[in-house]
């Protein structure tokens, strides 16, 4: 209605944010085999023993498959409508089929021919079936199960999905679980749960899993609050953050501060002075973690002529993610070969970092951080009890550990200090399921055990110590045993006698 005066609704989102751009971080899907890259011109791509340009995804939204073409080009695959009034023929069972070898009419040089002319995976997976002599009398599970092998086997196809928290801890714990201390997807989701992981916020995080905690942390946050990553050695390894393609406004409300100055803010002494040391070892790790896709790259041609060797399942760590350096000033400053530039970047970039580290500290002072999450290879007893003061009261704390007994200790020395309430460690089991008509079961290959966790919540030890009714709950059991009620007595009637 017009000169109502109504104000106009909530705009539609953009529907470029749905469509893949020219650097974009993507994930590559094939099967359950996924790999995480950046979508760049005339950069060969190398993902499941083929190669191919990413040239062609740029523009399609995100979940389309595409299909392998002749000169590593990818067109979008289209959705064929599989007739279902027609009847399969099929067998009653498979006693006797002999796999001898001998009841596949098509030769291995005759498929190779095939190739050579341009025929599509699709076309050569039906010439199989019509020239198998026993597919017929398979059964019809059997039958589909004979298709879905050749398809993986000869048709080359690839789905372009964008990246989440749950497709990169699947990748990185199928394919990399080194890398994250073996920390499983659905322990990863536990930890975002008991830690309250929320926009708002204001979070300290200390992990060494490559960076996969911090981007789950950030994206749950989407941007509102602050996260303060502890990091040991010369600086952070955010190589599956970079995955998550977050954008600039996410990084304005990330800090960083190194661990081995922690016990000096605790205790008072820090100053901006113990920062002038470490732009030096930082700056290195980050150019290494710059430099990661370069060492990728050179790879990438002894992956082409390793791919047609037969190999395992899991290929080599280099061949899973292609990650590059996030400020493409710096490399741009590097690259152009004059020492004086690349000095006054290096030094930008230090003061920059210098400036971070100050608030980093400043936020950490507060001692009002809204939780804490632990996931590292280190021992957790030493690092949970020195990063609980920084936390306030009434606040969730995670420790992540691959094994149990670390947990255990740190579980003890809780207890003996105080300050924590309901600590619990838990263990998550896992089991995938295959649904199919007729014959959905459990999957006979499953994980052995996804790490555990050691969670609970902070109080204030202030008032343990002068409030006497605040006292275990063994006193409390005692005092209730002690003051037992007296036995009643069944009053007789007198009787008249």
């Amino acid at each position: 209605m017009e000169g109502s005066g109504e104000q106009p609704g909530p705009q539609p989102p953009n529907p470029g944010d749905h469509r893949i751009r020219d650097g974009d971080f993507v994930v590559l899907k094939r099967e359950d085999v996924f790999k995480a890259v950046q979508v760049q011109r005339r950069k060969k791509v190398t993902f499941e023993k083929q190669w191919f340009y990413l040239d062609n995804v740029i523009g399609h939204s995100y979940g389309t498959t595409f299909e392998v073409t002749s000169g590593g080009s990818l067109q979008p695959k289209k959705k064929k409508e599989e007739p279902t009034s027609e009847t399969k023929e099929a067998g009653t069972d498979n006693r006797n089929i002999v796999d001898d070898g001998k009841s596949q009419k098509l030769t291995q040089d005759d498929i190779k021919a095939l190739k050579d002319k341009g025929i599509k995976g699709e076309e050569i997976v039906q010439q199989l079936i019509e020239n198998s002599t026993t597919f017929r009398d398979k059964t019809e599970f059997a039958q589909d199960k004979y298709i879905k092998k050749k398809k993986k086997k000869y048709e080359a196809i690839v789905t372009v999905v964008k990246p989440s928290t749950r497709i990169l801890s699947i990748m990185y714990y199928a394919r990399e679980p080194g890398k994250i201390n073996h920390m499983r997807y659905d322990t990863l989701a536990q930890m975002l749960t008991l830690g309250n992981i929320r926009a708002g916020n204001k979070m300290i995080v200390m992990e060494t899993c490559a960076g996969l905690v911090l981007g789950a942390m950030m994206e749950r946050m989407g941007g509102f609050g602050s996260i303060i990553q502890l990091y040991p050695g010369g600086g952070p390894v955010r190589a599956a953050t970079t995955c998550f393609g977050f954008p600039k406004s996410f990084l304005s409300s990330l800090y960083e501060f190194p661990l081995n100055k922690v016990d000096s803010l605790l205790n008072g002494t820090f100053s901006a002075e113990m920062l002038s040391s470490e732009p030096k070892d930082s700056a290195s790790v980050e150019e290494r973690n710059g430099t990661l896709e370069e060492k990728q790259t050179s790879e990438q041609e002894n992956e082409t002529s390793m791919a047609e060797a037969p190999g395992s399942n899991h290929p080599k760590e280099q061949e899973t993610m292609e990650i590059v350096s996030q400020d493409q000033d710096y490399k741009e400053a590097k690259e152009r070969g004059s020492k004086k530039d690349y000095i006054q970047e290096k030094q930008r970039r230090q003061e920059e970092q210098r400036k971070r580290h100050l608030e980093a500290a400043a936020l950490l002072s507060e001692r009002n951080a809204d939780g804490l999450i632990v996931a590292s290879r280190f021992h957790p007893t030493p690092l949970l009890l020195t990063l609980l003061d920084f936390v306030a009261p009434s606040r969730p704390f995670v420790v992540y550990c691959q094994y149990k007994e670390p947990l255990l200790e740190c579980y003890t020395k809780l207890r003996e200090r105080g300050g924590v309430i309901n600590l619990r460690v838990s263990e998550t089991w896992l089991r995938n399921y295959q649904v199919l008509p007729d014959r959905s079961h459990p999957k006979l290959l499953m994980s052995g055990g996804g790490g555990y966790l050691l969670s609970g919540f902070t109080v204030t030890m202030d008032n343990l110590k002068e409030d006497p009714s605040l006292n275990s709950n063994s006193s409390t059991l005692e005092l209730h045993q002690t003051e037992e009620p007296a036995a009643k007595k069944r009053k007789c009637p007198e009787s008249d006698s």
